[in-house]
């Protein structure tokens, strides 16, 4: 019989750690929200496996190690060849759980096909301007490095219209908690061009007298 909390330990020991190595935005810090986020919507779901959730959560960005564009595929790749989960798991349970991280990017062209993917995508997205503005900023001086502040903006804004806005393609998908009302909140901001410059100004600043 297998316990969460046995579960809980592997995770912290031997795959959170391997998120240190990815960029800033895809930290420690975010797989642990995203843990807790995911773990925290499950208790309105109690047909939900709270072991297969927090395996799904732990694994779902590890497919970075590979790059950014076919992360979410890799990370399913990853749980499918991770014999350690058969420890406690069937091979229905490790494709359930490769499913969930598989579906979890919020760029996908499909609905995710088990409770376990759309808990996981829901605690993925982590709806808060500051924190969202941060990471995808951070994101892009790592990989853009040449653009000068206002190059920064346009990519910025052009990535946060795209994704956030009205007909944007991040989609939620549980109903409780409080992302719909926080991407609302976003969204208000994002339209307020007053507003949304001062709120970029201010984490650019940041972000750069850190790197001083």
């Amino acid at each position: 019989m297998r316990e969460i909390e046995e579960i809980r330990a592997f995770v912290e020991r031997e795959i959170v750690s391997r998120y240190d190595g990815f960029d800033a935005g895809h930290g420690r810090d975010h797989v642990q929200t995203v843990i807790s986020q995911a773990l925290c919507l499950a208790e309105h779901y109690p047909e939900v496996d709270c072991c297969l959730l927090l395996v799904a959560a732990a694994y779902h960005d590890l497919g970075l190690v590979n790059g950014r564009e076919h992360h979410h595929t890799d990370s399913a790749h990853i749980v499918r060849e991770d014999n350690r989960l058969r420890q406690w798991f069937s091979e229905k349970e490790i494709n359930t759980i490769a499913d969930a991280t598989e579906d979890h990017r919020a760029s996908s062209d499909h609905e995710p096909r088990t409770i376990y993917g759309r808990i996981v995508a829901e605690a993925d997205r982590i709806i808060d301007g500051e924190t969202i503005v941060r990471r995808a900023l951070q994101y892009g001086m790592k990989h853009e490095p040449g653009l000068d502040r206002e190059g920064q903006y346009r990519r910025l804004k052009e990535h946060m219209r795209e994704k956030y806005d009205y007909g944007g393609y991040l989609k939620l998908w549980i109903p409780h908690g409080d992302n719909a009302r926080r991407l609302e909140e976003f969204r208000q901001t994002l339209a307020n061009e007053k507003a949304f410059r001062h709120l970029f100004d201010t984490i650019y600043d940041f972000l750069n007298h850190l790197t001083r």
